[in-house]
């Protein structure tokens, strides 16, 4: 059983908006940091700038991932395309390696060749401005994520989070080069926020391996699922439950013993109730039920070794 159509509109609507206003925020802090660049000459906006154009390359990147992902399943990918999500999500923890790379090292060369900070007041002025914006589609992308948990969106979220303290950092390092003389702070602030950037990338590309290789779904989740199952008294056990994300997309897999003596279309009917209780704790789920006669279950040569958490009292068997 597939998840609901309207649910997953309302998901992928979500997700296209978000993604639209996110590559409409980085162009706009674009222009005014490059503006400020061009007025105080500080290495901190040069780096905050160059990790804003690579904002841009990377929500154009969500901007038309998310809409791939919400395509229909066709003939060559049968299981849709939620994984386009993840691989701009790849895309974006790339491109957040190489702009650390970059800004690491030209902070590097002005600690070693200080240049002044001028035009200082125009400089803190468009940093202000850029934490205010920033913070502004955080809150935005936070309000989607809980609406459509899209991995996409998550990383881009992550992705400017990061940009949020860095430019606070920023900030502090326009401020010493501008007002205290202090240049070597301001280069200083640019390499704390190539070190940040770099610690955000790996958790993207974390998340996103993850989810290119079909990590399993979180162990309350899995134990949810199951419950779900077993609160019908007719199904003893469940066993070999498979969870893992395409997309916004939950695929979960599983076995579930009944009893031997009933008819086709009663082990039917039992399975789509499960179905339908599993569909209402998480509605953007694929569900394939397998049903076993009681006590003969096949394995498919996959591990049968019960979960570390206790099942549910109803269960005759391993669930995981």
């Amino acid at each position: 059983m597939t998840a609901s159509p309207a649910s997953l509109d309302d998901a992928h609507s979500a997700t296209r908006r978000i993604t639209m206003l996110s590559v409409g925020t980085a162009t706009v802090l674009i222009v005014l940091k490059a503006f400020a660049l061009g007025a105080s000459g500080s290495v901190s906006i040069l780096a905050t700038l160059a990790d804003s154009a690579l904002d841009l390359i990377a929500s154009l990147a969500t901007f038309f991932a998310v809409r791939w992902a919400a395509a229909q399943p066709d003939e060559e990918h049968r299981y849709g395309h939620g994984k386009a999500e993840a691989l701009a999500a790849l895309v974006q923890a790339g491109l957040v390696f190489a702009s650390a790379a970059f800004i690491g090292w030209e902070a590097v060369q002005r600690m070693f060749d200080p240049r002044p900070v001028t035009s200082g007041g125009w400089a803190v002025g468009v940093v202000a401005v850029s934490i205010l914006v920033t913070l502004w589609l955080v809150w935005m992308q936070t309000q989607a994520m809980k609406k459509t948990g899209s991995l996409a969106v998550a990383g881009d979220r992550a992705h400017y989070a990061a940009d949020l303290a860095a430019n606070v950092v920023v900030l502090i390092g326009v401020i010493s080069g501008a007002f205290l003389h202090a240049p070597g702070l301001d280069a200083a602030a640019g390499l704390v926020v190539a070190v940040w950037l770099f610690w955000g990338a790996t958790s993207i590309l974390r998340d996103a391996a993850d989810h290119l290789l079909d990590h399993a779904g979180p162990e309350e989740d899995r134990a949810a699922i199951a419950a779900a199952v077993l609160a019908d008294p007719r199904v003893f056990g469940v066993h070999q439950l498979r969870t893992r994300m395409a997309g916004q997309v939950l695929m979960i897999q599983m076995h579930v013993d009944l009893e031997p003596s009933l008819t086709l279309e009663a082990a039917h009917a039992i399975v789509v109730e499960a179905e339908q209780r599993v569909l209402s704790a998480f509605p953007h789920a694929d569900i394939l039920i397998h049903a076993d006669p009681r006590g003969r279950g096949a394995t498919h040569g996959l591990p049968t070794a019960p979960s570390t958490e206790t099942p549910p009292a109803a269960s005759a068997g391993p669930w995981s």
